[in-house]
């Protein structure tokens, strides 16, 4: 009988003891203020930090009024403690906090409007690529 106590508390114990996995991730901008969109989700203005609960692709797509709209994709990898079976102990078994910190950081190209001479340029540059695809 006092084995199966012993044994229930250690359970118990183990449970209330047990750890957590934090995950985090920063994003930062250069230069700083980019509204910042994770898979179409709009999370905020950059510098800003966000927990996360799964590792894989990410679409990331940065806006700032006077430069260029950033389109890209990041993939966040997972460490190997938070990998299965090993997730378990370190989620469950694991007495102590760990935590997971990642940043990226995107660099914003700044609108420049073409000058009227480079305009004309390309358009005759493209005017004679498409005169040979119509014919």
């Amino acid at each position: 009988m006092g084995q199966k106590i012993l044994l229930l508390a250690s359970v118990v114990l183990m449970f209330v003891a047990a750890g957590c996995v934090e995950r985090q991730l920063t994003i930062n901008t250069e230069p700083q203020g980019g509204l910042v969109f994770l898979n179409d989700e709009e999370i905020g203005i950059a510098p800003i930090t966000i927990g996360f609960s799964w590792y894989g692709n990410y679409s990331v797509r940065v806006t700032k009024d006077d430069y260029q709209t950033l389109n890209t994709n990041r993939i966040l990898k997972a460490p190997l403690h938070d990998k299965f079976p090993i997730d378990f102990f370190a989620e469950i078994v694991w007495p102590g906090k760990i935590v997971n910190s990642y940043d990226w950081t995107f660099k914003l190209e700044e609108y420049k409007i073409a000058d009227r001479e480079t305009l004309l340029k390309q358009a005759e540059e493209l005017k004679e690529l498409t005169k040979y695809e119509l014919k």
